[in-house]
């Protein structure tokens, strides 16, 4: 009888402005559910969802962190041990877009990973479903080709777009974790040998 593999556990985070729609995004993805009652996070919301890549079962964290400036100093420990960074924007609000570059270097600085030019960054544009759009997908797209990073957008409340982000995120997760967590932790050989007698040579 086979023991079962326990699947490997990644961590994906979700930071940008408080009201672009980041609960509501990762609400839609686990539980495929929206509201439209705002509810500020207070601090973080942590879900997990498990899903299979590649042939390979993986439990997929998500954390999804206040945009308030308040709650800032909690970045530091949730931002460590991520293995993708989700930079979430409204697509009607250019301030909110203006900010992610802030947001990103926050990130590398107190999430401290450990190749920052090699970390997968996600940019995610909500709000779709609206008119009165301020951030065109080209200039998103473009922003992101100069960042390295790869753009998604859609609507949680329409949803519309909601799975393909979170599975790509899901993706460069697992790359990351294959990459950096295993290098770290190596590979321990562990034998059962007993020790070797060693003879009495005293001489007494």
């Amino acid at each position: 009888m086979t023991e079962e593999k326990i699947p490997t556990t990644l961590k994906v985070i979700l930071i940008g402005n408080s009201g672009v729609g980041k609960s509501s995004f990762m609400n839609r993805y686990v539980n495929h559910r929206f509201t439209n009652a705002y509810r500020a996070t207070v601090g973080t919301d942590f879900f997990s969802k498990r899903t299979v890549l590649d042939g390979e079962t993986v439990i997929l964290q998500i954390w999804d962190t206040a945009g308030t400036e308040r709650f800032q100093s909690l970045g530091t420990p949730l931002y460590r041990g991520s293995h993708c960074c989700m930079l979430v924007f409204d697509v009607t609000s250019s301030a909110s877009f203006g900010a992610l570059d802030v947001w990103r270097k926050e990130f590398l600085v107190q999430g401290e990973p450990p190749d920052p030019s090699d970390f997968p960054f996600i940019v995610l544009g909500n709000k779709t479903d609206l008119s009165d759009r301020e951030v065109s997908r080209r200039k998103a797209q473009q922003w992101c080709e100069e960042l390295g990073a790869e753009y998604f957008e859609g609507s949680a409340k329409a949803d519309m777009d909601v799975e393909q982000p979170f599975k790509r995120a899901a993706q460069l997760a697992l790359q990351q974790y294959k990459k950096h967590t295993l290098e770290n932790t190596g590979h321990f050989r562990i034998t059962c040998e007993q020790p070797r007698k060693t003879r009495d040579t005293c001489m007494c």
